[in-house]
């Protein structure tokens, strides 16, 4: 069997009050406004990431996912993301249900999946991403939710929060800064 990466337990909440130094996103800096066209920029960058890969499921290191792993990640966090913003809006302070990415990453078989398949599947998910954060009333911004941990988000804080996921990945994957 394939050695699997540790489980990432960091609490990454801290993306909101500091710009990160390893993607170099900012979850402080955009908008509202720029929130659904910074999803679908970075939906772009993703696409042209994958193209040009050879061997999208070889990991760098045993322990470290590859980037087709890192896409499929990604396109799970956007759909994810998706369902928890429409819950906080439908809801009030909703808790959300448990999600074990590494879990998920192992039932899924991410290595094993088609690169052009996962390529349009997190396009679609951040098309659908931004769709939702672009029909956030005004007055839905401040709703909350709660993760199972008990970690209190409004839709605007995780809306920002969870930007800075697949951000961050596409840089595992492509060793670019965003900035």
């Amino acid at each position: 069997m394939t050695e699997q990466p540790e489980p990432d337990t960091k609490d990454w909440t801290w993306v909101l009050d500091a710009r990160c130094p390893d993607c170099g996103f900012d979850a402080r800096l955009p908008g509202r406004s720029d929130l659904a066209p910074l999803t679908l920029e970075m939906a772009r960058r993703w696409e042209s990431a994958l193209v040009g890969i050879d061997e999208p499921a070889r990991r760098p290191s045993p322990a470290v996912w590859s980037p087709l792993e890192y896409a499929c990640h990604s396109r799970d966090v956007l759909a994810l993301a998706s369902f928890r913003v429409q819950l906080m809006l439908a809801e009030d302070a909703p808790r959300y249900p448990n999600w074990d990415q590494d879990e998920t990453a192992l039932a899924e078989d991410y290595s094993s999946q088609d690169i052009a398949v996962v390529r349009e599947q997190l396009a679609h998910e951040a098309e659908r991403f931004a769709f939702v954060v672009a029909a956030v009333p005004d007055d839905g911004w401040a709703r909350t939710g709660l993760r199972g941990d008990g970690a209190e988000f409004t839709v605007e804080s995780f809306t920002r929060y969870l930007l800075h996921d697949p951000i961050h990945h596409l840089t595992d994957v492509t060793g670019e800064s965003w900035e």
